[in-house]
């Protein structure tokens, strides 16, 4: 028998895994240290890429144990990196392992930015690595027998789950040679082998003849359904189907033989002959027409002595009779192979590059996760805020605790002084004014930033569109517009959240207007704002009452609640807890992560206790804003009023307002430069991802149109080019008929090219005059007598060259460099034509410079012999 079949590998194109998963884990992962590691494990996947992809493979175990480690690890990556055409963008080219290309189109590829396209081609090499480690076992000893039953049903079972999974993986039609027709033939082969193998071990074992004719029949039946799969299917190469049509047939005989040597242990000598019988047309059948492919001699040779055995003895001594085929008894089937699931890790030395790298499942919960405890961390600090401001603005509205301590009327409050020196201590009206200064050049280059992203994509997509416009249908990748949705929607966000941002601003700088000389005021020194203030005393009567001491003992205590609330903000903001293990540990359990639960049931044991003390802080300023309006009530009216101390209580009302105020702008502007800063970054990083994705698909274009035109050049074409004039018109100058280029000729495979038919000798008669003449104007003349040469001239010999020289079919129509129908001068043509030999009339329109006129025509009739002709000097 001839060397089992074995599957070519795949040739995929060299990629930089190293950098794209570097950029994300640079975006992905803030600590410096942890992205350090990972961008080494990055480094080495790359490196192991290369080692299995990028040189050729010896049929050893050491390179598909290369081969199984870089599927494992794209296995294990996959749940870490968002690998898709808008996020990790990584094209993979590989090519079509059973398309021998062509001279000028070269061979059909694939380029798809999917992993579980690599991870489909990486495991259909090392299937085919297999099976060519398999085909060069020795199967003359056990150990050889067994690595190659292992390695066939390895090979089984790699293909099967590609035919399982391609589909899924490549969301597209993928190659020919990954197709699931394809993939779930090479499975089937590969088991037909594996069985093979066994039953060749059990041959050499000499086991039972009734077990071996069972081994031999399920080989039979696994080669039979293999080559019935792709019988009409030109999926895989043209030697794959007379070699499964073969081992078909041959293991058919070796079942029919075995059991011919049970059936005469059982004394049914008849059925062994017929049973022999079958097998030597099995075997002959074989011989005659899969020769060239596979070698039975020997096997003819055993089956033809048992048969020519078998019949003698049975002639001579059993006289059995020999049953029909029809009515011999069916043979059992024994399969003792099956296809090896592929289950990760394929490699006994797998180690996991990105060991420390939690699944992308786990991060996506992780961020969750951190939103909603932002979310809530922010809903409560607000609420305080809130109440903080209320509380602020109650008190300046009764020019507390201004209104108590203002004894004397003509001096400034110290509450007022406190205020004020707080307001110069952060720079006053200048601080402000340099915060609103910035801000528009953050915006505006902010602005930039977004519209520089979005301008790639637009660019992109209109390039896309203009292509899918030219080629129509042949332009098969996904649209620019649809791939950009999620992009354009993102960016459409970050246009929204600048035109909040910009109304925010408006209404900071309309307030800061409206407060600015107030702040200014609090900014001047001491006797300037003493100045400033109206001179009364409306409360000198009033100290030492019990009013004013309940109202100072209520400011107190709101004042400790103040404190209480920003020592609580800051608990809240400290507050820190990995979700990490917790996501892991649900994901290794139930093998999906349940986010909205787990997250709520942490977030209400971390912030149960937070949440409920600022619920206790808002009620308690509530009830002790209730009691200092009251007092405050009582406060009035014990009061002296007059319109001066009315005034000087305004005033200090709106310097306690203009305080409130500044601290409040100064907060929103630098929130608000903070948040332009951070849109920086993140607008930054969107700009990246568009650029790589526009970079990545300009790639894949390039990749595309490159093998549009080779597509487009394998594509048979026959022009048609007008003929000139002088090329078409007749002998007699009348117009030619339209008509179209000829063909050329068509050469059948097979068939030997047979040269034209020689033109016929020319025929010298007495007649050849009268038939000339008899012609009509602009018709051919018909072949002249030989001219009679003369003393002192030798006049060329008749000859009858052919039209077209003999030789290859070379194609005939004009524009092929073969065609060739320009007059030719008399003593130039290599074919020496005679005058009325020429397959066309002589024009005297075309004609080489400087030579003399062509003699006109033999005049029809003309009883004499044509002279030679001698141009005049």
């Amino acid at each position: 028998m001839t060397n089992f079949i074995s599957v070519q590998l795949k040739k995929a194109s060299e990629v930089d895994l190293a950098k794209p998963l570097c950029k994300f884990i640079q975006q992905s992962y803030p600590g410096a240290e942890a992205q350090a590691e990972h961008c080494r494990a990055a480094e080495e996947l790359s490196r192991l890429r290369k080692s299995a992809l990028g040189r050729p493979l010896d049929k050893h175990e050491s390179a598909l144990e290369t081969l199984l480690r870089y599927y494992d690890q794209l296995c294990s990556i996959e749940p870490k990196f968002p690998f898709s055409e808008n996020q990790v963008c990584v094209t993979f080219t590989w090519k079509d392992a059973f398309d021998k290309g062509s001279l000028f189109g070269g061979s059909a590829k694939l380029a798809l930015a999917s992993l579980g396209y690599e991870k489909t081609c990486v495991l259909f090499n090392c299937g085919a690595l297999a099976s060519q480690i398999a085909a060069e076992q020795n199967l003359d000893n056990d150990e050889g027998l067994k690595a190659a039953a292992k390695h066939y049903q390895f090979a089984s079972g790699a293909f099967q789950h590609i035919k399982d999974t391609v589909l899924s993986a490549l969301n597209r039609e993928p190659t020919v040679d990954i197709s699931p027709d394809t993939v779930g033939t090479l499975s089937l082969i590969m088991l037909a082998q594996a069985q093979e193998v066994f039953f060749l071990k059990a041959t050499r074992d000499k086991m039972k003849d009734g077990i071996i004719a069972k081994l031999a029949n399920q080989a039979a039946d696994y080669y039979g359904d293999a080559y019935k799969q792709c019988q009409y299917k030109d999926t895989l190469p043209k030697e794959v189907f007379p070699v499964l049509a073969a081992k078909h047939c041959i293991m058919q005989a070796n079942a029919e033989y075995h059991q011919s040597i049970l059936a005469k242990q059982q004394k049914k000598f008849g059925e062994e002959i017929g049973r022999l019988q079958h097998a030597a047309d099995l075997v002959k059948t074989v011989a005659s027409r899969y020769d060239e492919y596979i070698n039975v001699k020997d096997l003819v040779d055993k089956i033809n002595r048992a048969l020519a055995a078998a019949k003698k003895d049975n002639d001579f001594i059993y006289h059995d009779r020999v049953p029909d085929l029809k009515d011999l008894e069916s043979i059992g089937k024994a399969s003792l192979v099956k296809s090896t699931p592929v289950v990760v890790p394929l490699s006994q030395k797998f180690t996991d590059l990105f060991e420390k790298m939690v699944p992308l499942q786990v991060q996506q919960s992780v961020s969750v996760y951190n939103q909603r405890k932002a979310d809530l961390v922010n809903r409560s600090i607000a609420q305080m805020r809130e109440a903080t401001n209320l509380a602020n603005g109650v008190l300046a509205s009764l020019n507390l605790p201004a209104a108590i301590e203002d004894v004397s009327g003509d001096t400034v409050p110290q509450s007022i002084l406190n205020k004020s020196k707080s307001v110069i201590e952060q720079g006053g009206i200048q601080t402000i004014d340099q915060l609103i200064k910035d801000l528009p050049e953050l915006l505006q280059r902010n602005k930039e930033i977004l519209d520089e992203s979005l301008r790639l994509l637009d660019e992109e997509e209109a390039t896309d569109n203009d292509l899918r416009t030219k080629f129509k249908e042949r332009w098969q990748r996904t649209p620019s517009n649809e791939l950009y949705k999620s992009l354009r929607a993102e960016g459409a966000n970050y246009h929204n959240i600048m035109n909040r941002a910009m109304q925010a601003d408006g209404q900071v700088k309309e307030r800061y207007q409206s407060h600015r000389d107030t702040i200014a005021l609090l900014c001047k020194p001491e006797a300037e704002l003493n100045a400033a203030i109206p001179s009364a005393n409306p409360a000198k009567t009033l100290q030492g009452n019990e009013v004013v001491n309940v109202l100072r003992t209520l400011l107190a205590n709101l004042d400790e609640v103040k404190k209480e609330r920003e020592q609580l903000e800051n608990d809240l903001k400290s507050v820190n807890f990995d979700m990490t293990s917790k996501f892991l540990t649900a994901l290794a359990q139930d093998g999906a992560i349940n986010e909205e639960a787990i997250s709520v049931t942490e977030l209400d044991r971390i912030y149960g206790s937070y949440t409920q003390k600022v619920q206790e802080s808002l009620k308690k300023q509530e009830e002790l804003l209730k009691n200092i309006q009251n007092a405050h009530q009582d406060f009035s009216k014990m009061k002296q009023s007059n319109n001066e101390s009315n005034l000087r209580e305004e005033v200090l009302k709106n310097l306690a307002i203009a305080n409130d105020n500044f601290v409040e702008l100064v907060a929103n502007l630098k929130e608000g430069t903070k948040f332009y800063n951070e849109l920086t970054e993140i607008l930054l990083k969107f700009q990246n991802k568009c650029s790589d994705i526009v970079f990545a698909r300009k790639t894949e274009r390039d990749e595309l149109l490159k093998d549009l035109q080779q597509s487009i050049a394998r594509e048979p074409s026959a022009p048609s080019i007008p003929l000139p004039t002088y090329q078409t018109t007749s002998a007699g100058g009348s117009k030619p008929a339209a008509s179209t280029p000829t063909p050329a000729p068509r050469t059948m495979v097979g068939t030997k090219p047979q040269p034209p038919a020689r033109p016929p000798p020319p025929v010298i008669s007495e007649t050849s005059s009268s038939s000339s003449a008899s012609a009509p104007p602009g018709a051919p003349a018909a072949p002249a007598a030989a001219p009679v040469p003369t003393p002192g001239a030798s006049a060329p010999a008749a000859s009858t060259a052919p039209s077209q020289a003999q030789g290859p079919p070379y194609p005939t129509y004009p524009g092929y460099p073969g065609y060739c129908q320009m007059p030719m001068p008399m003593g130039y043509n290599p074919y020496m034509y005679g005058q009325y030999n020429l397959p066309y009339a002589p024009s005297p329109m075309y004609q080489n410079p400087g030579q003399a006129p062509y003699p006109p025509p033999q005049q029809p009739g003309y009883p004499f012999v044509q002279q030679p002709y001698y141009p005049q000097q």
